[in-house]
């Protein structure tokens, strides 16, 4: 009988701080309240080669594999709150929008960037930009922008130096992950406010 009621006492003081830890585990910035759907905007990755002492036509490809692996990456940990592709790209095209970055590539001006998330009601928006240097040195830079206000939210550069298609891979992934952390702990921050 005696050792019952001390098993009952354990289970009742591991219930208790179970129910007592339910709550912060429920408020985790990592996993916060979900996104509404679109509410990240991701533009193509761009690139920009003018300052390289050799310009390649393979050039090209870092920029294009840059932009998939930030897509994919974004759509594994946003899921439905990142906005599809095809809509991205159709504002991006679009000559009311384009006349807010003076009919320049879309991609790299932040206001320009900011119309395509308003015009897609779209909450976040990001852009990024891969830079080649030399054959092994590249520069990928990138920002989180809060479409209403136009605060950057994150202004991040690193360098990437080796081989450029794995170092671009990596450091895309990271940055996308840094991105999406950030917009879950800002959408944890605003719940929690409400």
């Amino acid at each position: 009988m005696h050792r019952h009621a001390k098993v009952s006492t354990y289970l009742l003081l591991l219930l208790a701080v179970a129910a007592a830890a339910a709550p912060a585990l429920a408020q985790s910035p990592a996993v916060g309240p979900p996104l509404r759907p679109g509410a990240v905007a991701a533009l193509d990755v761009a690139l920009y080669t003018a300052g390289a002492n050799l310009q390649e036509a393979s050039d090209t490809s870092r920029a294009v594999l840059a932009t998939s692996v930030l897509r994919g990456e974004l759509a594994e940990l946003l899921g439905p709150a990142l906005a599809d592709s095809a809509a991205v790209a159709r504002r991006v095209s679009d000559p009311r929008i384009r006349q807010v970055a003076g009919d320049q590539a879309c991609y790299v001006i932040v206001a320009c960037a900011r119309a395509v998330g308003r015009d897609l009601n779209a909450d976040w928006v990001v852009m990024a930009k891969v830079s080649k240097t030399s054959n092994l040195i590249w520069l990928l830079t990138g920002q989180l922008i809060n479409v209403a206000t136009g605060e950057i939210v994150m202004d991040d550069s690193t360098e990437l130096k080796g081989d450029p298609e794995p170092m671009v891979r990596a450091g895309v992934r990271i940055f996308a992950e840094r991105v999406a952390r950030a917009i879950k702990e800002r959408a944890s921050g605003q719940h929690a406010e409400r």
